[in-house]
């Protein structure tokens, strides 16, 4: 009898160059005269197909992938949401803070909005306690979903009222078609002015075309509905890239994230920046699956759309290099830069003026008319004390930025959720010293910082499995030969 040792394996196809990979080690040689066993083949998680080895397809970090063969079995036992204290306090706590928007805001479409959702997520937290386990979450998500998106999204659109930048959207897109250019020339009130760029007023196309006819007309041409759309879309999309195993899908999650006050209020009232949310979602997954062209079209896309995302772009790159190498990094940043220059260089060389005063001018507060977002943030309260103020506010934000440019390319991303993190932290801090904002925008840091974890199924920035232990997990050892 002679038996063989099982080659070693092989540091599996592609670049990853993430923290934790190990170098490949050199098979030990095999006689030649030894009959050697074929490798077994590794099934695909892509159409149940099987590949004869692995290959760079295989593994959740090259490009393509979709999760190694066998996942650690600590990935399928339940967590600490699905238990009912846990659900219950979530609950709690949304109806105390839904509550507090009919005592403390001035708002009407707030308060209204908390007059519904406070009993209905306080409903939820009575299904998540006395149904069953495996009716309780989503019995209590749906009633969150209704109560407090729902049920106030229709009554609001249905008596015309909203936030006044869903009714910026939709003039834009009615005097893009009418002028060409979805900017007032001269805006006089606070109104007049639009500081997104012009793809945004593709959002209010359907209202345009719709008008203000029947209440279904109204329902479906309204721009907050068509935010909700491009916002789950997008979601769903990154879920479907960043996921290991396909075990489980994404509603009960996304009608989680959905419900909370923390995307419920902004859908409501206007939910402008839900689209750029689930737009940097799907960029950085795209470029963690090494999907160069589609990530540098979405982020043209996002790019478009409001220039305080523009930091994705780097962000990105920098992920797509760190893990694939130079070329698929250069040429999903040529590809965002170029499809952005597509749509922008013509406003830029017709409607230069009124890109900076009602873009960039406006939203900074160097403006004569004042922007509405006023909420009590660092930098605005800095920019109430005056010029010296307004000054220090932005140099603040400018020594803000830099110091994200330097993390940025001290430790480039690794992963999604790395690359998520760092936008998250960069736009919150912008968010935070600008000299005009909302507590409304935290919203887009946080869902970057949350969503991805629960499509990853892991709390760690790293990748899961260094290269070489997923292939020793996925390729069995040879048979001894008899």
């Amino acid at each position: 009898m002679v038996s063989t040792r099982t080659p070693g394996h092989s540091r599996p196809r592609g670049r990853f160059t993430g923290r934790g990979a190990t170098p490949s080690t050199p098979a030990p040689a095999v006689p030649s005269a030894v009959p050697q066993a074929a490798p077994a083949a590794v099934p695909s998680t892509r159409r149940g197909r099987l590949r004869g080895g692995p290959t760079r397809r295989a593994f959740p970090h090259q490009r393509g992938g979709s999760g190694p063969p066998d996942l650690p079995d600590r990935l399928n036992r339940p967590g600490l949401a699905a238990h009912r204290g846990v659900q219950l306090l979530g609950c709690l706590t949304a109806a105390g803070w839904a509550a507090g928007f009919p005592l403390v805001s001035d708002l009407p479409n707030q308060r209204l909005w908390g007059t519904l959702a406070a009993p209905a997520y306080l409903l939820a937290g009575l299904l998540c306690l006395v149904l069953p386990r495996r009716l309780a979450a989503r019995a209590g998500a749906a009633a969150a979903l209704l109560g407090a998106v729902l049920v106030p999204l229709v009554v609001l659109v249905l008596q015309g009222r909203h936030q006044s930048e869903v009714m910026v959207v939709e003039r834009s897109a009615h005097l893009l078609f009418t002028t060409g250019s979805p900017y007032l020339a001269h805006p006089v009130v606070v109104t007049d002015y639009n500081p997104y760029l012009p793809a945004m007023s593709l959002f209010g196309v359907p209202h345009t075309l719709l008008g203000e006819g029947s209440a279904l007309a109204r329902l479906a041409g309204d721009a907050r509905i068509w935010f909700a759309v491009a916002f789950v879309a997008c979601l769903l999309a990154s879920w479907r890239l960043l996921r290991p195993t396909r075990d489980r899908g994404p509603l009960l999650p996304l009608t989680v994230l959905t419900a909370s006050p923390l995307v419920a209020l902004a859908l409501v009232g206007g939910g402008v920046d839900l689209p750029l949310i689930g737009l940097c979602c799907l960029a950085m997954a795209l470029a963690e699956r090494d999907r160069t062209i589609a990530a540098g079209l979405v982020l043209a896309l996002a790019g478009t759309l409001k220039w305080t995302v523009w930091p994705a772009l780097p962000v990105a790159v920098l992920l797509l290099w760190r893990l694939y190498g130079r070329r698929p990094a250069a040429r999903a940043g040529l590809t965002a830069l170029g499809a952005a220059s597509a749509v922008m260089v013509p406003y830029a060389l017709t409607r230069a003026d009124e890109l900076r005063e009602q873009v960039v001018r406006f939203p900074l507060g160097l403006t004569a008319v004042q922007t509405p977002a006023g909420s009590p943030l660092p930098g605005k309260v800095l920019a109430g004390f005056g010029p010296g103020g307004h000054i220090a506010s932005l140099v603040l934000l400018t020594v803000g930025g830099l110091g994200v440019t330097v993390w940025l390319l001290a430790r480039p991303p690794v992963s999604a959720i790395a690359a998520a993190d760092l936008l998250a932290g960069g736009l919150a801090i912008a968010f935070m010293l600008a000299p005009a904002g909302r507590f409304g925008y935290l919203a887009l840091p946080v869902v970057l910082m949350i969503w991805p974890r629960l499509a990853a199924r892991r709390w760690s920035a790293r990748p899961p499995v260094p290269s070489a232990c997923l292939l020793a997990q996925a390729e069995p050892a040879l048979p001894a030969v008899r």
